[in-house]
């Protein structure tokens, strides 16, 4: 029996929930076999730490793909998620080109910014290579900041419509000619979720749950990890798109009780029992 084998390219945070310290875990427990390019390495992540160390390996790409050329590696899927320049983008797209197999699933979550505001690094002309980026991946898990972002228009805010989030989602599905994953969604101030597009089907479909006040860092990438995991396993879009929402609640509500000492992640490490479970449902 052939094993699945992803690659994910993000940056490592040494210390901090997210990016790779994520992705490998979760991804690994679903039992993929996954392979990492680290975009960069930090000694933290920058969400509520200060003079944090940072190494770009912008320069390392393009030996690592070649490399792996010679050695007839190749890869069943790849998950991109932080990628720190313009010049990255180009070296990773060569990448997936060369080494990926026929039919390899592509998901890309456009990391950039959260809140209509774009992370430190980023600009709009860096905003303007990813959404080119986007071309030919099969889902995209924007927010609504990364969203409108890629799209060039103003953040819609807290306050929207149903009409305006599937416009939303149907003009993001025209960057990358994929389905859309839309997440931190919400009509109602007790519920949080996701917009899932569906491009062959043309319709937009709503999960969601309760809303937990607060910020909690590096839920996007459990969110996307478990979603890119679900999808591997066979779960449709929709399916993997509810599993990796009532994953990260898990996750978040395990952080609940030492929320203020445990800032810098969501304790993801307790809900991998639960995420097996379902996964053998």
């Amino acid at each position: 029996m052939s094993t699945t084998r992803i690659l994910t390219i993000q940056d490592i945070s040494c210390f901090g929930q997210c990016s790779i310290t994520v992705a490998l875990p979760i991804l690994s427990a679903m039992g993929i076999e996954t392979a990492i390019i680290p975009s960069a390495v930090l000694s933290t992540h920058t969400g509520g730490f200060t003079g944090y160390t940072f190494r770009d390996l912008t320069e390392d790409l393009p030996a690592i793909g070649a490399h792996w050329q010679k050695q007839g590696i190749a890869f069943d899927a790849f998950y991109t998620g932080y990628i720190g320049s313009k010049q990255q983008l180009n070296y990773i797209k060569n990448i997936v080109n060369t080494t990926r197999k026929e039919g390899a699933l592509f998901v890309v979550d456009p990391v950039m910014g959260d809140n209509g505001k774009l992370y430190a690094g980023f600009d709009k002309a860096f905003a303007s290579e990813m959404a080119a980026f986007l071309k030919g991946a099969d889902v995209i898990l924007p927010n609504l900041t990364e969203a409108a972002y890629l799209l060039n228009e103003p953040y819609l805010g807290a306050e929207y419509t149903e009409a305006q989030t599937e416009s939303l989602v149907r003009r993001l599905s025209a960057l990358s000619g994929g389905n859309v994953v839309l997440t931190g969604v919400s009509f109602d101030k007790a519920k949080l979720g996701v917009a899932i597009y569906e491009r062959n089907t043309d319709r937009v479909h709503y999960y969601f749950e309760d809303r937990i006040e607060g910020s909690f860092h590096g839920t996007g990438d459990v969110y996307a990890s478990v979603f890119t995991g679900a999808l591997l396993r066979g779960f449709s879009l929709r399916e993997a798109a509810a599993l990796a929402v009532d994953f990260t609640v898990r996750a978040i509500r395990a952080t609940l009780p030492d929320r203020e000492e445990h800032a810098y992640g969501v304790k993801f490490e307790q809900a991998i029992p639960y995420l097996i479970k379902r996964l053998s449902d």
